[in-house]
């Protein structure tokens, strides 16, 4: 079975809201240190998704979104 690494992130508003995020590892044991430190955070709007989207559509999904990112800001 081919699997996919994934990290949740979860974050807490001052409200006591909380939403977890889906993405590609970021913060790993190997990659910690200088330069590992998180300088900023971008949302991208919402977005509607099928409620039956699979995993594998959505690491399409963050493909694109970080694809988009990429090229957006250069």
């Amino acid at each position: 079975m081919k699997t996919l690494p994934l990290q949740l992130v979860t974050l807490e508003l001052e409200n006591g809201q909380r939403g977890v995020f889906v993405g590609w590892p970021l913060v790993t044991k190997e990659n910690v240190g200088p330069g590992a430190q998180i300088e900023e955070i971008w949302f991208s709007t919402v977005r509607d998704v099928p409620d039956n989207l699979t995993l594998g559509q959505m690491a399409q999904l963050v493909q694109a979104q970080l694809a988009q990112d990429d090229t957006s800001m250069h």
